[in-house]
């Protein structure tokens, strides 16, 4: 009989995948990497990719990840991802939701410089109206 290791794949909203796994691959920011029964315990940050792990019964099967953390304990794998989409088809999850996945995040993170520039310039409206100013400059 073939080892395996459980594996849960969880959204804020959902468990996508609970299921055994004898192998799995993911990618984080140093590439791709593998992970066996037996490995030791992990934590790593996956980027916006496709997992993909063998079940027992030897067919391989995918989960398009928006990103998350991934984290091996007492044998046990666990992705936590903001979204996920599983698939049969590579092809299909690495063309359409990966593309998805990033101009979502392309999305956000231009979001994010607009509203940290809107921060930003507000604090310099609060801190010109708080300076003091000099006097004799119609303070009188």
């Amino acid at each position: 009989m073939t080892e395996t290791m459980p594996l849960r794949i969880i959204t804020p909203l959902a468990i996508i995948v609970d299921l055994p796994a004898t192998s799995l691959r993911a990618v984080d920011a140093s590439g791709s990497f593998g992970i066996l029964p037996g490995h030791a315990n992990f934590l790593t940050r996956l980027a916006v990719s496709v997992v993909s792990w063998t079940g027992p019964d030897e067919a391989a099967r995918f989960c398009a990840v928006r990103g998350g953390a991934l984290t091996v304990q007492g044998g046990r794998v666990a992705i936590a991802t903001r979204e996920a989409v599983t698939g049969d088809s590579l092809a299909t999850l690495d063309r359409e939701v990966l593309a998805r996945f990033r101009a979502e995040l392309d999305e956000e993170r231009v979001e994010h410089v607009e509203t940290t520039r809107l921060h930003l310039a507000a604090m310099r409206q609060m801190l010109a109206r708080l300076k003091p100013k000099p006097r004799g400059a119609g303070n009188e």
